[in-house]
C-alpha cells in the first residue's frame, strides 16, 4: 500500500517538515545522530540533515525512501535510508534522538518499537513524537481509521516510561502536510529525554 501511495510523482505528504518537529528541533545539536521512524518520502529527514544532523530514515517502502534520498540530495544533503519492517528492525545504539512523526502502528507493536527506540538512545537522548489520537476519527483530515493505530498521551507515557517528559500534550491544530494530512486535527505530542 505504501509503495503504491508513494509512486505518485508528487510528495503526497509534502516536502516541508512537520510543524511540531520544527518547533522542537533546537533541542538537537548539529551532529546529533537521529533515527526517523516511518520516514516515508523524507521531508523530516531532509529537514534534520539540513540542520547538520546525521539522519537515518527507516521505512518499509523502498519507493518512499528513494524519494527521501532524492529530496535530501536536492537540498544538498545526504541521509542514510533503511528499508525494513519496524516489527523486526534493529536500531543502532547510542542514538542522540529518535523521531516518530505520524508513524502509526498497532498499539502493541508501537509500544515495542518505542521501547526499542529508548534502549537505542544514548543517555540524554531525545524522543520527539507527534501522532494522531482517537479524536481524529471525527475530523477525517488524515491518519488511520482504526482506533488501535491512534495514540494517547497516557499511552505514550507508558511507551516511554522511565524517560523525563519535557513536553506532553493533546491538542487540536491545523495540519497541512500534502494531500493526505490537511485540516483541523487531533494530535498528541511528546518530547522526552532518556535518563
Amino acid at each position: 500500500m505504501w509503495d503504491e501511495r508513494y509512486a505518485r510523482p508528487e510528495y503526497v505528504y509534502g516536502t516541508s517538515p512537520n510543524d511540531f518537529l520544527v518547533e522542537q528541533a533546537d533541542r538537537l545539536a548539529p551532529g546529533t545522530r537521529v533515527l526517523s521512524l516511518g520516514e516515508g518520502e523524507g521531508r523530516n529527514a531532509a529537514f534534520l540533515a539540513g540542520r547538520g544532523m546525521s539522519v537515518v530514515a527507516i521505512d518499509s517502502s523502498s519507493v518512499g525512501l528513494e524519494k527521501a534520498r532524492a529530496l535530501a540530495k536536492k537540498q544538498g544533503k545526504d541521509i542514510v535510508t533503511i528499508c525494513a519492517d519496524l516489527a523486526s528492525a534493529e536500531f543502532r545504539p547510542d542514538l542522540g534522538a529518535v523521531v516518530n512523526v505520524f508513524c502509526h502502528l498497532p498499539s502493541v507493536l508501537r509500544r515495542a518499537v518505542h521501547r526499542r527506540a529508548v534502549a537505542a538512545l544514548a543517555p540524554g537522548g531525545i524522543v520527539i513524537v507527534e501522532l494522531y489520537r482517537p479524536e481524529q476519527l471525527r475530523f477525517g483530515t488524515g491518519g488511520p481509521k482504526d482506533e488501535d493505530l491512534l495514540a494517547t498521551l497516557a499511552g505514550l507515557r507508558e511507551d516511554f516510561e522511565g524517560c523525563e517528559e519535557l513536553v506532553g500534550r493533546e491538542v487540536e491544530r491545523d495540519v497541512v502536510e500534502g494531500t493526505f494530512h490537511t485540516g483541523r486535527a487531533a494530535v498528541v505530542q511528546l518530547v522526552a529525554r532518556r535518563c
